[in-house]
């Protein structure tokens, strides 16, 4: 069956479900198609599974997010939040991130660890897009990485990973789906408007979600895991994020 007639197929049903008993109807279509967030279950999460699952079938995965021209970059770009404060992140800073590495493991063939050399000698990919953050303000920048979908072929994603995690050097850790991991659009940035990734923006790595709220584009990255459920990790919802009252899917 196509990709088309697949979603096709999930949207009727979940039509059906509606219209002849409701939410739970339309919840238990969403998850015999593995349409289910990991925030389900707390104080909203009716409403998150319906438009998670909704944006998923209407929108498809491949949906792309608006580019824009150089002509376009703010000429402001507000920071949000400064830089960790870990004597492990500090140490890494004194040393310009000579001894950074990104740690990518979990349900992979080849767990590995990257330094930034690494990252940057891997096909780069640049892009201007708008980062929107859920407290109104907004910006538009052009973002240079490598491509998550790159890294993922490299370490050899298991076919029963549904999530991946991202942990920075603060608390604020996140995690996507496997649509938006292997995205075109979602990468690795280690530059931004023709220069180094500041350190207030993220340095020497952040991720870039470009269908997704600021929130999901974390910065200061440390580690990526691979993973089938989000069981375990933190509260179980996701996220920081949504442990904090967010939603998970903060799709844009």
């Amino acid at each position: 069956m196509s990709g088309l007639s697949r979603r096709r197929l999930i949207v009727n049903g979940l039509w059906a479900a509606a219209s002849v008993s409701g939410v739970g109807a339309m919840i238990h279509v969403a998850g015999r198609n593995g349409l289910i967030p990991p925030d389900h279950t707390g104080l909203f999460g009716v409403g998150e599974t319906l438009t998670y699952a909704a944006q998923r079938v209407v929108a498809g995965d491949l949906a792309l997010a608006r580019e824009f021209s150089r002509n376009d970059i703010s000429s402001v770009i507000p920071v949000n939040g400064p830089p960790p404060e870990t004597d492990t992140y500090q140490r890494l800073l004194d040393t310009e991130f000579r001894d950074w590495r990104l740690q990518v493991d979990g349900l992979v063939a080849r767990p590995r660890s990257f330094s930034l050399p690494d990252l940057k000698g891997y096909p780069a990919h640049t892009q201007i897009t708008h980062q929107a953050c859920e407290e109104g303000w907004s910006f538009i920048a052009e973002w240079t990485g490598v491509r998550l979908s790159h890294v993922l072929e490299l370490v050899g994603v298991d076919a029963r990973a549904r999530y991946v995690v991202f942990f920075p050097f603060d608390q604020f850790w996140e995690s996507i789906d496997m649509a938006d991991a292997l995205h075109p659009q979602t990468f690795l940035a280690y530059g931004m408007n023709g220069q180094e990734l500041p350190l207030e923006h993220g340095a020497p790595l952040r991720l870039r979600v470009a269908r997704q709220l600021g929130y999901k584009s974390i910065k200061y990255l440390s580690r990526i895991l691979v993973t089938e459920s989000m069981a375990g990790f933190g509260k179980g919802l996701g996220g920081a994020s949504p442990e904090a009252g967010y939603s998970w899917w903060a799709g844009i």
